[in-house]
């Protein structure tokens, strides 16, 4: 069961905590503070391939995970107005993020007590400008969030758009390359960012998957630039060949993600989670 409690910096900033898990970094009194490491690229992703797009050019974002709200809080102080949905089937921790929680000024974001397989599979095709995917769990990404089946309905829904995946593992990351290459057989360019040490098998972390029609590869290989530790971004014949002859997860083979092999404790900032 997720709990939520205060962040270690005694500001207006909660975190919402899954077993050992620390799934969300929420400030309430700046939704722009994105603490986590991994929320920050999903984040620059989502600036570079489309808030940046004109005001006058509605956009819709769906959101297969939902937590604390963190990246939808983060959309609407950016693009206000842009209209978003999430598939969150917690929805005991999405009433007490109600609650406690509460979105500062109008939201225009509706939650669903459904989870994201479902929910993807029964939106409309082309009815999306984004599709954003950070559901776990516990520690976990769940086996059906990993099917080639899952990726084919993501990227059908996208009208011109960018899915982007969180995803969690450690080398020789045999369940990433799966997932991965589940993502390949729908969408026409693919990219994976993460840390130089995790890519390098040093430690487990976060992989943030990216894919549509036509990416910002350049804008985004600029920003990684700027991050705080070093990363990585890996696409076209470099992702091939780390992707080596991984093949899809069909339904009847699919698995979740491995989970870590640390404690809660082991943490030091709020941005090495996950």
């Amino acid at each position: 069961m997720s709990e939520i409690v205060p962040a270690a910096d005694g500001r207006n900033a909660f975190v919402v905590v899954n077993g050992e898990t620390e799934q969300s970094f929420v400030d309430l009194a700046d939704p722009l503070r994105l603490e986590f490491e991994y929320v920050q690229r999903i984040a620059e992703v989502l600036d570079e391939a489309l808030l940046t797009r004109p005001r006058t050019q509605a956009l819709r974002i769906v959101h297969v995970g939902g937590g604390g709200l963190t990246v939808p809080r983060y959309v609407q102080a950016r693009r206000p107005g842009t209209a978003q949905i999430v598939f969150e089937p917690d929805a005991d921790l999405t009433e007490r993020v109600r609650r406690e929680l509460p979105f500062a000024g109008r939201a225009t974001t509706k939650i669903r007590a459904v989870d994201g397989r479902l929910g993807l599979a029964e939106m409309p095709s082309g009815c999306a400008d984004a599709v954003v995917v950070d559901a776990f769990a516990g520690a976990s990404v769940p086996a059906e969030l990993a099917t080639r089946m899952f990726f084919a309905d993501a990227v059908r829904v996208l009208r011109d758009g960018v899915l982007v995946m969180n995803v969690t593992d450690s080398a020789p990351f045999d369940w990433s390359k799966r997932c991965i290459a589940g993502i390949v057989a729908s969408a026409a360019e693919v990219a994976v960012v993460a840390e130089v040490p995790i890519l390098k098998g040093r430690r487990f972390g976060n992989l943030i998957i990216v894919a549509g029609a036509a990416l910002p590869l350049a804008a985004l290989a600029d920003r990684l630039r700027q991050a705080a530790f070093p990363h990585r971004l890996l696409a076209g014949h470099t992702l091939r060949d780390w992707l080596g002859g991984a093949q899809p997860f069909e339904e009847a083979d699919a698995r979740p993600s491995p989970e870590p092999n640390w404690s809660r404790t082991w943490f030091s900032s709020p941005q090495r989670h996950r």
